[in-house]
């Protein structure tokens, strides 16, 4: 079996509009590698190239211009071929956000961004008002 078959049988992998991989993942769960990690939340740090983006529970980034600076590289990262995972503490609300938001700078129209991240990644992805509020607003 290849690498690559094994990424995206692995649970929590889905296809961008793109047709590119990546992996939402609660942070404690173990994982196998990936090439890049986006971290939205406090926990044990990868042994493969991450960054955070500094995102409370329940809410949206901090820094808007530093969150869509790190979306957009894991993005780019995707479409270069590298495996490029999201992860929180519980892997969904704001790990389902930022797979949302990924998608929508990949080319969905923002008002289907969460019916797809919650039929595509958790059915309980993006859990707040202001979470959808915010990748409706989100530049491309």
């Amino acid at each position: 079996m290849s690498v690559e078959q094994v990424w995206t049988e692995q649970t929590g992998v889905v296809a961008l509009p793109s047709g590119v991989t990546v992996r939402g993942r609660r942070i404690g769960d173990p994982a196998s590698p990936a090439d890049f990690a986006l971290l939205l939340a406090a926990g044990p740090a990868p042994q493969w190239p991450h960054r955070w983006i500094r995102w409370p529970d329940f809410w949206i980034p901090v820094d808007r211009a530093d969150a869509l600076d790190a979306l957009r590289e894991a993005l780019r990262r995707a479409h270069d071929g590298e495996r490029v995972e999201v992860a929180c503490r519980g892997g969904t609300g704001r790990t389902g956000t930022a797979i949302a938001a990924l998608a929508i700078l990949d080319g969905l129209p923002a008002e289907r961004a969460v019916q797809w991240v919650r039929a595509n990644y958790r059915p309980r992805a993006v859990e707040t008002p202001w979470q959808r509020r915010w990748l409706r607003r989100l530049p491309r």
